[in-house]
């Protein structure tokens, strides 16, 4: 078997094992750090996934970082991606309005977390470095950002797909005010080719 047929492998078993912790435990805080572990457990095999395999876009250009679509359900459920970037790359304060799970595969990915103020705002209430094995998981109303100064890849898994977000918030500092995140556009597909 080659590499790529091994990460295919590896990757379906993985799907298959979030689908049934879903099935079985709903969306929870505990459901969701067992997500994470099994994510984990995936990041370990970095012989299948590196940035060789999943490169960053190139200096310079006008993205610093891009998606790669691992998997997605024919319902758009259960979407892993795997998330590349060259550094200097960060997120407002935004939810996701599904389920989510980030766990580090290289590199270093801060995550700040948020709750929304009296004021219309955010509040930062703690932060996470994302290395690799290591993650953090959402329910759909957190609020998180993310910040990235060097190369980096890690796994993003998402309830359901990012094309079919249309309410995700973000939070605009200087508006003070709360706006709908565009659809992300650079999303390249590396799904196994279906027989």
């Amino acid at each position: 078997m080659d590499r790529s047929q091994e990460r295919n492998r590896e990757v379906e078993a993985t799907v298959a094992d979030i689908r049934a912790i879903e099935k079985r435990e709903g969306v929870t805080r505990e459901s969701l750090e067992k997500i994470k572990a099994r994510l984990a457990r995936l990041a370990a095999r970095t012989d299948l996934f590196t940035l060789d395999d999943f490169p960053p876009p190139a200096p310079g250009g006008k993205r610093n970082s891009c998606l790669y679509r691992l998997s997605e359900d024919a319902d758009h459920r259960f979407a892993l991606y795997a998330n590349a970037a060259n550094g200097s790359y960060g997120t407002p304060a935004h939810n996701h309005t599904t389920w989510a799970v980030i766990v580090g595969i290289e590199g270093d990915e801060l995550n700040r977390f948020y709750d929304r103020s009296a004021e219309g705002g955010v509040r930062e209430k703690g932060q996470h470095m994302v290395r690799q094995g290591s993650g953090v998981a959402f329910l759909p109303e957190d609020l998180h950002s993310i910040h990235i100064d060097g190369r980096t890849l890690n796994f993003h898994m998402y309830g359901l797909a990012l094309e079919q977000l249309h309410q995700r918030e973000y939070y605009k500092p200087k508006e003070n005010a709360w706006a709908v995140f565009p659809a992300h556009a650079d999303i390249r597909e590396a799904r196994a080719a279906q027989v």
